[in-house]
């Protein structure tokens, strides 16, 4: 025995201590593990997933699963951490004591087995392998994915009981009175009074706040635009052929978008010579990114005083263009001019039951001509809106001329082909 001072006693190490102390270290490696696993699991990113779910691993496999329920996996993370935590705690006091005589000191028993425990276990059981997790998401969800599959096997018992009395404590929460816009929007649903018009305004209005410009931009491949190296007859037929009042204009590329030529700023000179120099009156592009929302792109139109914007992604590529009337079309509903086509100019009838569609017509538009319930086409068109879109969505590779695809009793056939762009789609209505 070794006396410190008139208090602390400490006791000779003993051979056997070595097995107490092994498995202290053991059990936290297993808390450092677990958690960070909940971290790396619940910090995936989609790309990620994406990724893992390609994957033909083990491991890639047991995440997918995990993931598919995440209260489950939430649960078991947090009885195994616990478990493990109690029982280093209950060893590292026995390894203590068997250290340690502490001569009846409350104040050094509790600053050595309460806060230096404490502070280990937050240090290396938590802290640590979070913070190394967050930064190693994908390596450290690996890792752990196949063991934790074992783990939630065994503790499933005590899971479901904490998952069903989560769940019922979920459903007896009280609710709180603000309104949110799913709110709003199922109120609508109720109301009886508005004519259908006065509902889809509504309903624009309400939506609004939370939409992206990605969301109603006209794509890069529907842009017209112009070469600033283009003589002004070839610039003359542009504006007559596409009927716009402003037209980008691009250097090489429309990446690398210039300006933007008013064509009212033309009028004066439309008796000038093919060697004119319209160059001269382009005025400044404006740049958005993808995800600005429309409620604040609204308010830069109105204190800039413009009418059109440039979509750009990350990386500084042109991604579409977005105008005034677009973003108030999202409000009130489509707004036509002289200048448009006719509405249902997006599609032939070829006989009972078949058609010919534009590629990049928008699939509500797909679900009223063919008298179909909206959403009938949600389970697999995914993150399409178009039905070039809704085909690239389910085959998962470029589409070739005769490609088809059947859903929901209607085959969809590729008539016209441009490079990957579809042109045309053939769309059937097949017999039940």
């Amino acid at each position: 025995m070794i006396t410190a001072n008139s208090i602390l006693t400490f006791y000779e190490f003993e051979p056997q201590m070595i097995t107490n102390l092994l498995l202290i270290l053991l059990l936290l490696c297993m808390s450092a593990l677990t958690s960070g696993s909940e971290t790396a699991m619940f910090s995936l990113s989609p790309a990620q997933l994406d990724k893992i779910r390609n994957g033909r691993g083990k491991s890639d496999k047991a995440i997918i699963e995990l993931l598919s329920n995440k209260e489950y996996l939430l649960a078991t993370i947090l009885v195994l951490n616990n478990l493990v935590n109690i029982c280093i705690v209950i060893l590292c006091n026995n390894l203590i004591d068997s250290l340690v005589n502490f001569g009846g000191s409350a104040g050094w028993e509790f600053g050595i087995k309460t806060i230096a425990v404490t502070f280990v276990l937050l240090l290396f059981g938590e802290i640590i392998p979070k913070v190394f997790a967050n930064y190693n998401a994908e390596q450290m969800a690996k890792l752990v994915a196949v063991p934790m599959m074992w783990i939630k096997t065994i503790l499933k018992p005590f899971t479901c009981i904490l998952v069903k009395y989560s769940s019922t404590i979920q459903d007896h929460k009280p609710h709180k009175d603000n309104l949110s816009i799913e709110k709003l929007s199922d109120a609508l649903e109720f109301t009886s009074d508005q004519t259908k018009e006065e509902k889809k305004m509504l309903s624009g209005i309400i939506s609004f706040a939370n939409t992206e410009v990605e969301d109603i931009m006209h794509p890069r491949v529907d842009i017209t635009a112009l070469n600033i190296e283009a003589g002004y007859d070839e610039v003359k037929q542009t504006i007559i052929k596409s009927g716009f009042s402003r037209l980008p204009v691009y250097k090489e590329s429309i990446d690398n978008i210039e300006g933007v030529l008013y064509v009212k700023d033309m009028i004066p000179h439309i008796g000038k010579g093919d060697d004119f120099e319209w160059k001269k009156y382009l005025r400044k592009a404006y740049f958005i990114p993808e995800h600005k929302r429309l409620n604040d792109l609204l308010e830069e139109f109105q204190s800039s005083k413009i009418h059109m914007a440039i979509v750009v992604d990350e990386y500084g590529s042109t991604l579409g263009l977005v105008s005034l009337e677009d973003i108030l079309e999202e409000i009130v509903g489509e707004i036509s001019d002289e200048s448009d086509k006719p509405d249902e100019d997006f599609y032939e009838k070829l006989g009972d039951g078949v058609y010919l569609f534009d590629g990049k017509t928008n699939i509500f538009d797909l679900e009223r001509v063919l008298e179909l319930e909206d959403g009938t086409f949600d389970d697999v068109k995914g993150e399409a809106e178009t039905i070039a879109g809704l085909m690239l969505e389910a085959k998962k590779e470029f589409l070739k001329k005769n490609d088809t695809l059947r859903s929901h009793g209607i085959k969809f056939t590729v008539e016209v082909v441009t490079g990957h762009k579809v042109e045309r789609v053939r769309v059937e209505q097949e017999l039940k």
